[in-house]
């Protein structure tokens, strides 16, 4: 099987200008045209946990997209440009290699589109297989632009809280076939004053009580202003998980702006701000306020 799929990855993996040497040797070898730093993340996925190959309604080839999106949604997180990921699959061994092959070259062409609407290069990987489910972990490269990479641990009291897109949709098919936001995250970053940014992976609620941890802040969510996805609730949008949109914190000043401009077209909601001291509350629209438990998904 792996000499087969080796075989389809060489016709079919585009050759990318900045590897030179294609998918032809044990490495890859990356051709920087600039010194700015680095940005590398990966992502681990697994049947059973992050998507179910027995679902009757799933086709792999939305499996091995997923696996590059959520890589790609780490660089967004730190406004990133993305250029490079490997690929490393643990296939079943049952039933049988044939099965095995035709697994791997769905989730090839899954990935393959995604990585071309980003300009990804597709640098090499391992496949192997094992008496366990499928695992695909796709490690992504990326690199800063002349303002740096975008941290969580910049903001400060008093700086707006805002996403982009809707939450809620997980349950749905958004986590499977969300498009990651990295031109969003590329164009905010530059056009405006951002203090601090992440993706949404684990829930609303919990990525931002991480991310007011690191900025030594607490924070207050207005729950009425929460952007939701059709059918969606206000707990789901809070603790579901796998929306991939952005959560960034601006000044008040910055984020007037971009509220007025609304640059993307996905939108930009405000949904609350940075406090001093600790803790993470949620408020309604009569003013309110009361403890929000960072809930969400834990690995």
């Amino acid at each position: 099987m792996e000499a087969e799929f080796q075989r389809w990855l060489r016709a079919h993996v585009p050759f990318h200008a900045s590897f030179p040497l294609g998918l032809a040797d044990d490495a890859a070898v990356m051709r920087l045209a600039t010194r700015r730093n680095m940005v590398i993340t990966t992502d681990l996925l697994s049947d059973g946990v992050d998507f179910r190959l027995d679902d009757k309604d799933l086709d792999p080839q939305r499996v091995g997209r997923k696996a590059l999106a959520a890589s790609l949604s780490d660089l967004a997180a730190m406004a990133a440009r993305p250029l490079a990921a490997v690929v490393a699959i643990a296939l079943p061994r049952e039933p049988g290699s044939a099965e095995a092959l035709r697994l791997a070259i769905a989730l090839y062409e899954g990935l393959l589109p995604l990585a071309a609407e980003f300009d990804v290069a597709v640098a090499g990987g391992d496949t192997n297989t094992h008496a366990g489910p499928l695992v695909i972990c796709v490690a992504a490269f990326g690199e800063v632009t002349e303002r740096g990479p975008l941290t969580r641990s910049g903001g400060r009291p008093g700086d707006q809280l805002l996403v982009t897109g809707k939450l809620g949709g997980s349950r749905g098919s958004h986590h499977l076939d969300f498009t990651p936001r990295v031109r969003e995250a590329l164009l905010l970053h530059q056009r405006y004053e951002l203090h601090a940014g992440m993706d949404i992976s684990d829930g609303l609620a919990l990525d931002l009580s991480r991310m007011a941890a690191e900025c030594g802040c607490g924070a207050v969510i207005d729950v009425d202003r929460l952007p939701l996805s059709t059918g969606a609730l206000i707990r789901q949008a809070l603790s579901d998980g796998e929306d991939f949109e952005l959560l960034l914190a601006a000044p008040p000043d910055a984020a007037d702006a971009m509220l007025r401009d609304q640059p993307v077209a996905c939108a930009v909601t405000c949904i609350g701000e940075l406090t001093a001291g600790e803790g993470l509350w949620q408020q309604t629209q009569d003013g309110q306020r009361q403890p929000l438990i960072p809930t969400g998904w834990q690995h």
